[in-house]
């Protein structure tokens, strides 16, 4: 049977909303012994008793598939607080605006934290026109690979899918670009920010103390 929901969730639910075995088993007409199997892992809910269970717990459907509290609180279509989920089974990149229950392949994904660039992942982002062309100095091997570049604004993502003996690079529209994400196969997600400044020049700056620097003094500008 597929593991839907877990025993330890519904165990951290049901404490969390200060409920015996007993009173649940009461609010949903099964035996406490059911629930205690539940919370066991000696048997599941059937799934038609997930809404009544959630309603019960008093959370969502999602959080209680996910055993915590999914928070999506003015997320407000500020695509600059987006979330990407990876697939370590297939490699689908999947994207949210928020919190989410994701699950690929009967894995759930967990967010992909970005980190910052590294000498072992420097990006390049040249100003050309009204666009950035942003550059990752990376191999495109079949084992080791950049899979997306994804520019964020306030309002819109603009995601270029890459793939393995391709470029690691994208073509993006400047207006409103305020961080640049890439992820690489094996060591997950990287972002910098995006300096008009800096980045707009018809020359690129690598992930360098020259860049740095400059971004250092754009921030005393802004201040």
């Amino acid at each position: 049977m597929n593991q839907y929901v877990t025993g330890s969730a519904i165990r951290a639910l049901r404490e969390a909303r200060g409920l015996t075995q007993a009173e649940l088993a009461g609010q949903l007409f099964v035996s406490d012994k059911a629930v205690s199997k539940w919370e066991n892992g000696k048997g599941y809910p059937d799934i038609s008793l997930l809404e009544p269970l959630a309603q019960a717990l008093s959370v969502s459907i999602a959080e209680l598939l996910s055993g915590r509290a999914v928070l999506n609180a003015n997320v407000s279509a500020n695509m600059l607080r987006s979330v990407f989920y990876v697939c370590p089974v297939c490699g689908n990149a999947l994207h949210s605006m928020g919190e989410a229950v994701v699950h690929c392949h009967g894995v759930q994904l967990l967010p992909a934290q970005a980190e910052e660039t590294d000498e072992q992942h420097m990006v390049f982002i040249e100003g050309v026109e009204d666009e950035y062309f942003v550059r990752v100095a990376h191999e495109m091997t079949k084992k080791h690979y950049i899979s997306f570049i994804a520019a964020l604004s306030q309002d819109r993502i603009q995601l270029v899918r890459l793939y393995p003996e391709g470029n690691a690079e994208a073509r993006v529209k400047m207006a409103g670009v305020r961080r640049i994400l890439f992820y690489c196969n094996r060591d997950g997600l990287f972002g910098v920010t995006v300096h008009p400044a800096i980045d707009g020049r018809p020359s690129a700056y690598d992930d360098s103390e020259q860049r740095r620097a400059l971004e250092n003094a754009a921030k005393l500008m802004l201040r």
